[in-house]
């Protein structure tokens, strides 16, 4: 007996499709970094190996929905913006993600990744502006920090700082000082929220004459911790 051919009228998916788990899709003000206030289309992927001790988005730890990449490149086009931010989570904890970042570098898009930089950023599309965000002692993951991660900046990337008190402040100024990373790519501080007043931090930067950026997150000023903002 032969087998029976699949109906032309139900569709399938082709098993090699590839796909990621995400939490949400959705169309901002860039908050952070370098490109702070450019319309963006956010992809915020599911799941961190990490848990700081201020994570603002913890939500993203699990759940999310199985998403294909030609559906997020899809969705990203139909926004309009130019700027594409993927994030997490830590979107380098689903392998796939190096993909979708190609993919949306491909279409034209200004493509940047947020990691926290406890894994491997050497794989990442040399087009991707990535910030890559240096655990200091109060987030109580320092050990998490892949400090092999320092040797492959280039100029266009940006490391991050967010910090606690005046400790995490000398010990970021420390990291800065010992990888010379004020003369190799932006360096950006900035104070956790509702922990160490944001005027503070200022003042001890310019103090200690810094080669650092400031910055604060545009998207709480504007719509305090609004989720999809």
């Amino acid at each position: 007996m032969s087998a029976t051919a699949p109906s032309p009228l139900v569709p399938t998916r082709p098993v090699d499709e590839p796909r990621l788990r995400v939490t949400e899709v959705f169309h901002s003000l860039q908050g952070e970094a370098d490109s702070a206030g450019w319309p963006t289309v956010f992809i915020r992927l599911t799941g961190c190996p990490l848990r700081c001790r201020w994570c603002d988005t913890e939500y993203s730890f699990h759940g999310g929905e199985w998403r294909t990449i030609d559906d997020l490149v899809a969705e990203v086009a139909a926004h309009g913006a130019h700027h594409v931010c993927v994030t997490g989570g830590e979107p380098l904890a689903q392998k796939r993600c190096l993909v979708l970042l190609e993919r949306l570098c491909d279409a034209g898009h200004e493509v940047s990744l947020e990691t926290s930089g406890a894994l491997d950023i050497t794989g990442v599309d040399a087009r991707v502006r990535r910030v890559v965000d240096l655990k200091p002692p109060g987030s109580g993951e320092e050990a998490r920090n892949r400090w092999e991660n320092l040797a492959d900046l280039r100029a266009h990337d940006q490391v991050k700082f967010v910090l606690a008190d005046r400790a995490d402040y000398e010990w970021a100024q420390a990291v800065v000082r010992e990888h010379t990373l004020d003369t190799r790519c932006a360096v950006l501080f900035s104070a956790v929220h509702g922990e160490l007043p944001a005027r503070e931090l200022a003042e001890w930067i310019l103090a200690d004459r810094l080669r650092v950026r400031f910055q604060m997150q545009l998207h709480k000023l504007l719509w305090d911790d609004a989720r999809g903002r």
